[in-house]
């Protein structure tokens, strides 16, 4: 007998018998585990500047954290400031998607330096309102009471829209202003009353909303007369021009409309 032989197929068939408990062991019904798929690529990092009138802050601040969870990847960097400021920075070269402003005056700065990607939108209105110390201890009532001398009255600088849309008013009712201070934007001007420092200030019904209780309101009929609107473009050659178009279709869409019309601001055009 060749004993060998017969260890050896021996070995064999428990060789084989092992592999198969073990194949078994391993796999589900299809026999082994598929192929895991590859992992999708994490979407490329891009920075979406937008340039934005102060007054619109509040706003904008709720409508970034909304897109960049709408958009993985995109940093949305606001920079805010008085729009003729913003204009001028644009006129003089400086980087950025999209630019939203105060004033159609202030955007044509933009336009007719060719700087604009197309036609602005205009997304949004607003009116000028006294904001006065909380609880209004002057008793200021009107737009001409802010004319008193005993009163400390701030105002934006003439460049910016919301002292242009003053001076206007002031020319329509004949009634002449000597303030204390012209601020480079409303939040400055909004600053000097909530800090005490004036007694009253000319700013935007959003602006006194968004205060809450640091300062009261005092509406007045005029400030209809100088109703300024909000334009909103994409900058020509910007970086991100793709995602400057959708942040703008959030902006004007049924979200951002809810967003601007809960702040205070007026529909847009």
């Amino acid at each position: 007998m060749n004993i060998g032989g017969v260890r050896t197929r021996a070995l064999a068939g428990l060789t084989a018998g092992v592999a198969l408990l073990l194949a078994g062991c391993g796999g589900g019904s299809t026999g082994g585990s598929a192929p895991s798929a590859a992992p999708s690529a994490a979407p490329q990092a891009q920075t979406l500047t937008v340039l934005a009138a102060a007054s619109l802050t509040e706003t904008f601040n709720e409508l970034e954290k909304q897109f960049e969870t709408d958009h993985p990847g995109v940093d949305v960097k606001l920079n805010y400031a008085g729009s003729s400021d913003l204009a001028q920075q644009i006129v003089n070269g400086a980087p950025a998607d999209v630019f939203a402003a105060a004033s159609d005056a202030t955007m044509k700065t933009v336009t007719d330096a060719g700087l604009a990607a197309g036609t602005p939108t205009i997304f949004a209105t607003n009116v000028l309102q006294i904001a006065t110390a909380p609880g209004n201890p002057k008793g200021i009532a009107s737009f001409a009471d802010l004319a008193n001398p005993d009163l400390k009255v701030v105002v934006c600088a003439p460049q910016v829209p919301c002292g242009a849309a003053a001076e206007k008013i002031e020319k329509a009712i004949g009634v002449t202003l000597s303030p204390v201070s012209e601020e480079a934007d409303v939040k400055s001007t909004l600053g000097k009353v909530s800090s005490g420092d004036a007694d009253a200030g000319l700013v935007y019904v959003t602006d006194v909303q968004a205060a809450g209780t640091a300062v009261s309101g005092v509406n007045f009929p005029e400030a209809n007369q100088a109703t300024t609107n909000y334009p909103i473009t994409v900058l020509k050659n910007a970086p991100q021009a793709q995602a400057a178009q959708q942040f703008i279709d959030v902006v004007t869409g049924t979200d951002g409309q809810q967003a601007l019309k809960e702040a205070g601001f007026g529909p847009g055009k």
